[in-house]
């Protein structure tokens, strides 16, 4: 699930002050460890290193961090209930919940972001596998670097995104990831009725999918609907009953070879991606654990381009917040098929770095806050294309 990011993140804008970031664990290798990642990456600054949550929350005056890495798993006080007493103290903090792939973990990480966390991000089992893991020393920087520069960027007031149809409005708080081009410009929806609707999703997603899912109402019984959302196993299970709950549709991982049909949910499977493909003339699930693609698996861009082969210009695409750049290459042979692409706009998205990307790629028709997608949806879905 991890993100690779472009050099343009590796150090602050020129002015900058370094992020503070306080570690919170109460591993005493894990502490040292990721301290010591953070001492070494310019750009970054040890605000404090902590073995409980008790301690984050006495010490938050005099470090005066941006950034917090949060374990769920301590002593004294436990990550879930130190994260609101940390955002009490500072509501522009930015706040990533760390723990390991169990049931109970993800659960409590899913709950964090509902509380206000901005992310999670799943440690290895061992301090072995800490100790050795490139994978998650680059995912846990990339992470820091772009929440608390994305929250930074927020706090000073910088403007977000807006679109409309025909225009090309000037972008001038971007992720650094996707500031390619200075504006963007909208094309028109396709006329085709929409047969199935796709959503990718990473950073901030859960939150996001539940918002839209929620509010899809009797489309759902329409059309089915594929989601990939960049995480790993054991959360894609957990997000998927949390889906079920705010859709009040059925919504779970599928199996591969699946049949699909409308009035269901199908999520990606955490460490694998999902496609679609015909059997016999019926859309079906793939499933497979192929190489990465952008860093992930799952990834958005095998599903997207896999559901355009299938559904052509019958396919409504969403993109919401999240880093990097996964769904591009889809959200291009989506529109090439002829569908249609909508994604997320900046001040709404936790990171705006996927539905950016989309944008400034030129492949959207629209570009709306988080609120404003499902009404959108339901009324390309039923005709109305108000």
């Amino acid at each position: 699930m991890s993100v690779a990011l472009s050099a343009a993140s590796a150090a602050p804008a020129a002015g900058h002050a370094p992020l503070r970031v306080m570690v919170v664990d109460d591993a005493v290798v894990v502490r040292g460890l990721v301290s010591r990642w953070i001492e070494e990456e310019p750009g970054l600054v040890l605000a404090a290193s902590v073995r409980t949550g008790r301690d984050a929350v006495a010490q938050m005056e005099r470090a005066h961090p941006d950034v917090v890495v949060l374990d769920v798993e301590m002593p004294e006080l436990d990550g879930i209930s130190a994260l609101p007493l940390l955002l009490e103290k500072n509501r522009d903090l930015v706040v990533i919940m760390a723990s390991t792939l169990t049931r109970r973990n993800a659960e409590v990480s899913l709950r964090a972001l509902s509380l206000g966390a901005a992310d999670y991000i799943p440690k290895p089992e061992t301090n072995h596998g800490i100790t050795t893991s490139a994978t998650f020393r680059r995912e846990l920087i990339d992470k820091i670097r772009q929440l608390g520069g994305q929250r930074r960027r927020r706090r000073d007031g910088l403007a977000p995104l807006s679109a409309s149809p025909g225009a090309r409005p000037t972008l001038r708080a971007v992720e650094p990831a996707v500031a390619a081009s200075p504006c963007v410009k909208l094309r028109p929806f396709t006329t085709v009725i929409p047969r199935v609707l796709v959503i990718g999703s990473s950073t901030g997603g859960p939150q996001a999918l539940a918002q839209v899912v929620a509010r899809l109402g009797a489309i759902v019984e329409r059309i089915p609907v594929l989601i990939t959302q960049h995480m790993p196993p054991t959360f894609t299970t957990i997000l998927a009953e949390h889906l079920a709950r705010a859709s009040g549709r059925p919504a779970y991982e599928p199996a591969h070879g699946e049949p699909i049909h409308p009035g269901t949910l199908y999520l990606a499977p955490g460490g694998k991606h999902m496609r679609v493909a015909r059997r016999n003339a019926v859309p079906v699930i793939g499933i497979d654990e192929g190489p990465l693609v952008n860093f992930c698996r799952p990834a958005v861009d095998p599903l997207f381009s896999s559901v355009a082969q299938v559904w052509g210009s019958a396919t409504l695409a969403v993109i919401l917040t999240g880093m990097g750049s996964d769904g591009t290459r889809g959200a291009a042979d989506i529109v090439a098929a002829g569908g249609s692409v909508i994604a997320q706009d900046e001040a709404t998205s936790v990171v705006w770095g996927m539905p950016g990307s989309v944008a400034h790629a030129g492949w959207c028709s629209a570009v709306l806050p988080l609120d404003q997608i499902a009404p959108k949806l339901v009324g390309l879905c039923t005709r109305d294309r108000t």
